[in-house]
């Protein structure tokens, strides 16, 4: 049987065909401990960790009315620092990618009205994302370019 929180490695390149721009990093924040003074979220090896808000640029993402914003959690000591700022058509946006992407599905049932008559669920299957490092997308690995 598999695991429930089994990590799915994925090449950067087949998990954001169109690249991903940059919007903000921010602590990842632990409910259970939400009134203590240090309320960060912790992997299970005790380090902190962050999450990046991106936007896929894949015209797919918005698809259906889909928001094309998408999160991915970094375990890190210090909060990750995204690339520098590309300037484009006078405007500024950062592209970045993350080396060691990894994936986990899992089933997202927040669109389920099974109260209802007749009932219309809406749940689907979404992923979690995970990466050891934000990096600019040239800095991607050889081999995740090759993938």
């Amino acid at each position: 049987m598999v695991p429930n929180s089994v990590r799915y490695p994925v090449p950067f390149p087949y998990a954001f065909p169109a690249g991903a721009l940059f919007l903000g990093v921010d602590k990842q924040v632990d409910y259970d401990r939400i009134k203590e003074a240090d309320n960060q979220a912790r992997d299970e090896n005790g380090v902190l960790l962050w999450v990046v808000t991106i936007i896929d640029q894949d015209p797919q993402a918005a698809k259906f009315g889909r928001s094309p914003q998408a999160k991915v959690k970094i375990a890190a000591p210090q909060q990750p620092v995204p690339p520098p700022a590309v300037e484009v058509a006078g405007m500024s946006i950062r592209p970045v990618a993350f080396v060691d992407l990894t994936v986990t599905p899992y089933s997202d049932s927040s669109g389920c009205k099974g109260d209802r008559t007749p009932h219309r669920c809406r749940a689907r299957l979404a992923w979690s994302y995970r990466a050891s490092a934000m990096v600019a997308p040239s800095e991607i690995p050889a081999t995740a370019k090759a993938a």
